[in-house]
């Protein structure tokens, strides 16, 4: 009896074990996308917190989150080089995002409106990838799944 109770346990065991596996492998990717749009620091720190506590809540869970601000239009500048107030917290979360990740999108039309209007070349700060359109990164990220967060 002792050892039919204790055979009980332990297959009760592997299959809560083996459940809880399949659940967390086949469990949804936490991904989120993040728009900014203003050449507001406040804002943009909004956006740099609300992509800190996605990351610390999933890691704190034992899972991953993917974050990635977007940024078009007058809020370009929170990732320009030469005008971003917020550069060096940008370095340390990209720095500091593993294992779950934080990406930075720059908007290519925007940058090139700016460099026409000011005419000369602008720098993107080296955390953040240039895509084409930050509208459309915007739609294929949420047509690929990821949610969405306006700060």
């Amino acid at each position: 009896m002792v050892v039919r109770l204790h055979s009980l346990l332990i297959a009760l065991a592997l299959a809560v074990a083996a459940t809880t596996g399949a659940a967390a492998e086949g469990a949804k990717p936490h991904r989120v996308a993040i728009h900014v749009d203003q050449n507001d620091e406040a804002v943009m720190n909004m956006a740099l917190n609300n992509a800190r506590h996605i990351i610390e809540h999933y890691r704190e869970q034992h899972e991953d989150a993917e974050v990635e601000i977007v940024a078009y239009g007058p809020g370009l500048h929170m990732l320009r080089d030469d005008t971003s107030p917020v550069k060096d917290r940008i370095k340390q979360m990209a720095e500091l995002s593993s294992p779950s990740k934080i990406t930075f999108a720059a908007c290519n039309n925007t940058k090139q409106g700016m460099e026409k209007r000011e005419s000369h070349a602008i720098t993107i700060v080296p955390q953040a990838t240039i895509v084409p359109s930050g509208v459309v990164r915007l739609m294929e990220l949420q047509e690929q799944g990821w949610s969405y967060l306006r700060p």
